[in-house]
């Protein structure tokens, strides 16, 4: 058996990778479409610009999902934690004698 940590740092596991969110893709589809269509009906100056705006929109999104990621895993640490070592409930209380 692997190591779960292990493989997630050498990013052999990638929880967002699920083709399982078909209004996800059904969106990134359109936001494609729309991209392309801008790209060939703008002008020079208005293509750097609206590209400007999309690499600006995608560098908020990755920040904001990276903070989301955090946040999660601190909060699913703190809920294994308390879990199994939190002073309020022992295990040993619920082991069969």
């Amino acid at each position: 058996m692997t190591n779960f940590i292990e493989e997630l740092y050498y990013d052999n596991i990638d929880p967002q990778a699920s083709n399982k969110n078909r209004r996800a893709q059904r969106e990134m589809s359109i936001l494609s479409e729309n991209e392309d269509f801008l790209l060939e009906a703008l002008s020079d100056e208005n293509k750097t610009r609206f590209m400007d705006y999309v690499d600006a929109w995608g560098i908020v999104s990755a920040e904001s999902n990276l903070e989301n990621f955090i946040a999660g895993f601190r909060l699913g640490a703190k809920f294994m934690y308390d879990t199994f070592c939190g002073e309020e409930m022992v295990i040993e209380d619920y082991l069969k004698e």
